[in-house]
């Protein structure tokens, strides 16, 4: 499978100079801008302002963080107060995504683990595996994937498979490969004629700027279409699966993802299109069970909903969209009952979307039933 060059991975730790960068995900795709994150808090001002976004994505950054936080601490001595605090403001950043507060768990603990003077070395070493583990798991889900495209392509007697996402779950929201793109990428560069539906995912078009941009940099055939369009797309037979992401998967199989995906999983239900979740083990919630009730589901800034932004000439720039004095609401995130779901592509297989599945694939994972 052929990989993101190195320099467009949109995080990545400098070997030489331990330097922390990303692409500011915000400006996409107009303009391609790396910017230096130097300290805990630019890591969380990242993660909240959406320059870095994506469940494994704002993982890795956030386990960075943590190594900016060891860094810093380097010359006076790293005590365990300044890190917890910076672990806690880091995992604030956003609620709903689990991975978020996984990555900082886990590298929180093999850093206080260390002793102090080798703080900041333990803490690089948890946050690089981390970073290498996530693209490893992308690349998997790739290979899981990929006969589930074989076989709609062989269904269809060699015909285009048409695939509909939503959101972006690429290898923007990724370390590399992405998550539901992963599959899509192998089924291309094996000669699968693929087109895919990329939902324009409002407030932020997120699908319109990242996944489209994503797409056409690898040579991928795909279609913006308005987020209500997948609807009528479906009962025309023209969708023969839909393949999304996730930002927290309950143990039972409820997803929460971008707004608009329980939506798209209704739709696809009614006309028999299999709905299929790609992620990796690290956004299952191993403690949650009921994703309604107990996912928290985050609530930004409405300006989000009444502004857009577009490239007008040769500059970026924001429209008001309603009335002045409109107010909006701004859900991010919605979730999708397990029974919605045809299955969940991870990096250990293909299995149904029930606890009993689950932890067929990941008996390691979590508490006991």
């Amino acid at each position: 499978m052929t990989t993101a060059p190195h320099k467009l991975r949109p995080i990545r730790r400098d070997h030489r100079t331990d330097k922390v960068s990303i692409i500011d995900q915000r400006l996409l795709p107009h303009e391609l801008v790396v910017i230096d994150l130097e300290t805990v808090s630019d890591a969380v001002r990242a993660i909240r302002e959406m320059a870095v976004r994506g469940a494994p994505l704002i993982g890795v950054t956030a386990a960075y963080g943590l190594f900016l936080a060891a860094r810093a601490g380097a010359g006076r001595g790293v005590d365990d107060a300044s890190l917890r605090q910076a672990a806690r403001l880091l995992t604030d950043a956003r609620p709903t995504a689990v991975n978020l507060a996984w990555a900082v768990a886990r590298v929180l603990a093999a850093t206080l683990a260390a002793p102090q003077a080798a703080r900041p070395e333990a803490a690089r070493r948890a946050a690089d595996a981390v970073w290498e583990e996530e693209l490893e798991n992308c690349r998997r889900i790739g290979e899981a994937g990929l006969p589930l495209i074989r076989a709609l392509h062989a269904e269809r007697g060699g015909e285009t498979v048409n695939i509909l996402t939503h959101c972006n779950a690429g290898w923007l929201a990724c370390v590399d490969y992405g998550t539901a793109t992963a599959p899509i990428y192998l089924a291309a560069e094996a000669g699968i004629d693929v087109h895919v539906w990329v939902d324009e995912t409002r407030p932020l078009n997120q699908g319109a700027r990242l996944t489209a941009w994503e797409l056409g940099q690898r040579g991928v055939r795909h279609t913006i279409i308005t987020d209500n369009a997948g609807g009528h797309l479906m009962q025309h037979g023209l969708v023969d699966m839909v393949i999304v992401g996730t930002d927290r998967t309950t143990c039972t199989g409820d997803v929460a993802n971008k707004i608009g995906t329980y939506l798209k999983a209704l739709a696809a239900r009614d006309n028999g299109v299999p709905f299929y979740v790609a992620l990796p083990s690290s956004t299952f919630d191993w403690h949650l069970r009921d994703g309604l009730r107990e996912i928290p589901i985050e609530e930004r800034a409405p300006d989000e909903v009444r502004y857009v932004q577009g490239l007008a000439g040769n500059r970026l720039e924001r429209v008001l969209v309603p009335p002045a004095d409109s107010p909006a609401a701004n859900y991010a995130f919605d979730v999708t009952p397990a029974r919605l779901v045809t299955g969940f592509i991870t990096e250990r297989g293909v299995c149904r979307a029930t606890e009993a599945d689950i932890r067929r694939l990941f008996p390691d994972k979590g508490p006991p039933e």
